[in-house]
């Protein structure tokens, strides 16, 4: 119950509409070349936060862990893709119908793409080709906007409700989108544009990720507590695993060893074994609902994780090697939606 409340506070907060903030200043160039990790152990490059209660994008040097500036989004920013080649930053107006473009080099907007009537993007990938696969939760479809054909926009129905995140294959053939009042996860043949079927997943999910070779489909219950393990062949369910309070995101490492949940409803994280399916452990972020964390991502180098604890406008930091938090980084009103950089 405290959890939900919290979020329902959060959503009400996230209406309330920002003045544009001051034009970030220049990067500086560097002095020694790019570095993976600098000397203080700390990671380079920048992580991105959609605060989603004040209509804004920060931008947080790694190295140091402080907030270089915020740039105005669209309403309610959530997920956040980054280009391929690190440049160019996407961010979704889950409250809106349209994604915002921002040149990470010069720290400014190049352009809002208007998705027309598929409103309420939430979940966004960015492929290889140019296309961004975004979930547009209130018009029940999956849109595609192809960034290298003037951000030509189509849409792929779903027709379940609560369409809220995607996750896509390796070879980028096709989506999955996770639908949370519908209780199923959507197939979508995104090279002949339409859907292939629906997984029954019950429950109500909303965190879902691929394993790295696209052989399994991990999907996070809401509801339940619980991961479940899909085989995207022959959609038959492998397992079935328990995990803290509202496991609201997953990640998996690119090695393929771990899969890893975001409970919003415990401020924990749970660590699952994907090639043995179970469940080894439990790391404490916050433990605590009130943090009210949502979005983890990994590092570039998949050494760290990043928790958007959404209650409290920070970022806590990971270190998967001791699992433990090492540091907080903070940033605007309600922080969700994460990337980085490479």
């Amino acid at each position: 119950m405290k959890f939900i409340l919290a979020m329902a506070a959060l959503a009400a907060a996230s209406c309330a509409q920002a003045a544009e903030p001051a034009a970030c200043p220049p990067p500086q160039k560097p002095s020694g070349g790019t570095r993976a990790e600098t000397a203080s152990g700390n990671p380079s490059g920048l992580l991105l936060v959609g605060n989603k209660g004040e209509d804004t994008l920060s931008l947080i040097d790694l190295a140091t862990g402080s907030e270089i500036c915020r740039l105005g989004t669209g309403r309610a920013p959530h997920e956040i893709a980054v280009s391929p080649d690190g440049r160019q930053a996407a961010v979704v107006a889950y409250g809106g119908n349209s994604i915002d473009i921002f040149d990470l080099g010069t720290r400014t907007k190049l352009r809002t793409v208007s998705l027309g009537s598929n409103e309420g993007p939430h979940g966004l990938v960015w492929l290889e080709d140019g296309r961004l696969v975004a979930t547009t939760e209130r018009a029940r479809t999956l849109t595609i906007v192809d960034t290298n054909k003037g951000d030509s926009v189509s849409a792929i129905a779903t027709d379940q409700q609560g369409t809220h995140m995607v996750a896509v294959s390796p070879d980028r053939g096709r989506a999955y989108t996770a639908n949370i009042g519908s209780g199923t996860v959507s197939v979508i043949d995104l090279k002949a544009g339409r859907k292939l079927r629906d997984i029954a997943t019950g429950g109500e999910p909303e965190a879902i990720v691929l394993s790295p070779d696209g052989a399994t489909l991990w999907v996070g219950d809401l509801k339940g507590a619980r991961v479940q393990a899909f085989d995207t062949r022959s959609f038959e369910r492998l397992a079935e695993l328990p995990t803290g309070a509202v496991p609201i995101r997953l990640v998996a490492t690119p090695d393929g060893k771990w899969v890893i949940s975001s409970n919003a409803g415990a401020g924990t994280l749970t660590m699952i074994d994907a090639r043995r399916r179970e469940v080894v452990g439990e790391v404490r972020v916050s433990g605590s609902p009130e943090a009210a964390q949502v979005t983890i991502i990994l590092s570039s180098d998949g050494k760290r994780l990043y928790a958007a604890e959404t209650g409290r406008d920070q970022v806590a930091e990971i270190d998967l090697e001791t699992r433990a938090v090492r540091r907080r980084l903070r940033a605007g009103r309600n922080g969700d939606g994460l990337a980085v950089t490479p």
